[in-house]
């Protein structure tokens, strides 16, 4: 019987080295990049998904975790004080349609992100994919 291959991993696209993170700036992840080697592989940026630029005013969670938000409880905005939840959930979901599309059951997400990090509060998408059954790993 043959050893079956594993799916392709979701991967905040920041992580490898595209410019989408808030900023601007290109901070990939070794660690990130040497798990990588040899597999399948699909970028993604939530944030960019959603429909905001980059580089974009930093955002952080307000009034809860990233359940929350989806869950309607709590809110994203910016440090202008910008309601930018919508663009986070769309993004979420955006990259969720990903994961469906290409049978994605593990994620290397962006730590400390109000999208992709686990903690201390997780991101709007790190809650929906674990919502739906993905793994998550945090670099």
């Amino acid at each position: 019987m043959k050893k079956q291959e594993p799916g392709p991993i979701l991967v905040s696209s920041c992580l490898v080295g595209l410019c989408t993170r808030y900023d601007g700036q290109i901070k990939p992840s070794e660690k990130c990049l040497q798990q990588l080697r040899g597999r399948i592989w699909v970028p993604v940026c939530p944030e960019q998904l959603g429909g905001l630029p980059t580089p974009r005013p930093a955002a952080d969670l307000v009034g809860g975790d990233g359940k929350a938000v989806l869950d309607g409880w709590a809110a994203v905005i910016t440090k202008d004080g910008v309601d930018v939840t919508e663009n986070f959930i769309r993004g979420a979901a955006q990259c969720l349609a990903v994961v469906k599309a290409q049978g994605v059951e593990l994620a290397f997400l962006r730590a400390k992100s109000p999208s992709c990090g686990l903690g201390p509060l997780k991101g709007v998408t790190a809650a929906m994919l674990e919502e739906n059954g993905v793994k998550i790993r945090e670099f």
